[in-house]
């Protein structure tokens, strides 16, 4: 990392720790390992971004894992879309101190009114038959979803399987020992 991208990590942590007193955004627990369980976790998605890709939305951004994590660190252009107001200030309140490039779209995912993008990310957000038709709704025909899932991901797989074809692969987690990251292209209803 650049002495940059920490500066602007490092105010991102300062600041989540600071709300966090009164919005939980992250577990009390978490506080003494923000950046290795939360930002080092949003991190691993970097390389698996598509190459050239210029806009992306992240679905139920909470802290900012791993939408905003990700705006700072490659300038791509996020839509964060956050339903929980007080989230949603926070969220603000952190890509202005940031500089990062994130919009905030403080509103349900079945209600933000936000053009396809080529990269949709998702992070502990609800189970793949419930968040694969609102990603689907969000990615452009040739889009990349990059979705964090823990244990249960073979499971949520094979019941989307009914209802979805795609293309999956499935990446180890850097953070967590029973984490993946489901990389999911040419998703198409049946």
């Amino acid at each position: 990392m650049t002495p940059g991208l920490t500066a602007r990590l490092e105010t991102f942590a300062a600041l989540l720790l600071r709300w966090n007193a009164s919005l939980n955004l992250i577990a009390a627990r978490d506080s003494g390992v923000l950046w290795d369980r939360h930002i080092a976790d949003s991190l691993q998605l970097v390389p698996l971004m598509p190459d050239g890709v210029t806009r992306a939305i992240d679905l139920g951004t909470g802290g900012g894992f791993p939408g905003l994590v990700l705006a700072i660190a490659t300038g791509v252009r996020f839509d964060l879309i956050e339903s929980d107001r007080r989230k949603a200030s926070f969220l603000r309140t952190a890509v202005l101190e940031t500089g990062a490039t994130a919009t905030v779209h403080c509103c349900r995912i079945e209600d933000a009114k936000v053009e396809p993008a080529g990269l949709v990310t998702a992070r502990a957000l609800a189970p793949l038959p419930r968040l694969l038709p609102l990603a689907a709704r969000f990615l452009t025909a040739d889009g990349v979803c990059l979705l964090m899932k823990g244990a249960k991901a073979e499971e949520e797989l094979a019941a989307a399987d009914a209802d979805w074809t795609m293309r999956v692969s499935r990446l180890p987690s850097q953070t967590s020992a029973e984490g993946v990251v489901l990389r999911i292209t040419e998703l198409v209803a049946r």
